[in-house]
C-alpha cells in the first residue's frame, strides 16, 4: 500500500475487522450447534440398520451378527426409552433454534459487512484510489497501517 490511506477508510477498515471477528464466531456458533445436532442424531441410532444390511446381504447369519454389533441405539437401549427421546428430541430442537438464530445473525451481519465494505471502497477511491485498487485492498493491511501509524 504505497497510497495515503484516507481516515475515513482506516476507521471503516477497523470496523471490518471487529465485523468480521463476529462473522467468526457466528460460523463456530453454527458448528457447535451442528454438532450437537449430529451427537443427538448419533443417540438415536449409530452404525448401518440392520433392515439396509439385511436387504443387502440377506438374512444370513454373520450379516445379522454384524448388525447387532455394529449398530446401536441408546435410546433404544435405555431402561425408559420414552424419557430419552424427549431428551433428544429437546436437545434436536434447541439446537436447531439455535442455528437458525445464528444463521439469521450471520444473514444480517452479511448485509452490514457488504454495506461497510461499499462505503470502505468509495472512502479509498474518493482519495484517489482506482476502483480495482480500493476492492483488492487488504483490510487487515489498513488496519495494521492505521495501527502503525
Amino acid at each position: 500500500m504505497s497510497q495515503p490511506i484516507p481516515a475515513a477508510a482506516r476507521a471503516h477498515a477497523v470496523a471490518l475487522e471487529r465485523l468480521f471477528a463476529q462473522d467468526a464466531e457466528l460460523a463456530q456458533r453454527l458448528n457447535d450447534a451442528h454438532g450437537r445436532l449430529l451427537r443427538a442424531s448419533d443417540r438415536l441410532w449409530s452404525g448401518l440398520h440392520p433392515n439396509g444390511l439385511a436387504a443387502v446381504y440377506g438374512e444370513h447369519p454373520a450379516a445379522v451378527d454384524v448388525a447387532r454389533a455394529e449398530n446401536r441405539s441408546e435410546v433404544l437401549s435405555a431402561p425408559n426409552p420414552l424419557e430419552r427421546v424427549q431428551e433428544v428430541r429437546w436437545t434436536i430442537h434447541r439446537a436447531r433454534a439455535d442455528y437458525q438464530a445464528a444463521c439469521e445473525e450471520r444473514r444480517q451481519l452479511a448485509a452490514d459487512i457488504g454495506e461497510l465494505i461499499a462505503r470502505f471502497v468509495n472512502a479509498l477511491v474518493d482519495a484517489g484510489w482506482s476502483e480495482d485498487e480500493a476492492r483488492n485492498a487488504n483490510v487487515r493491511q489498513v488496519v495494521r497501517a492505521s495501527d502503525a501509524g
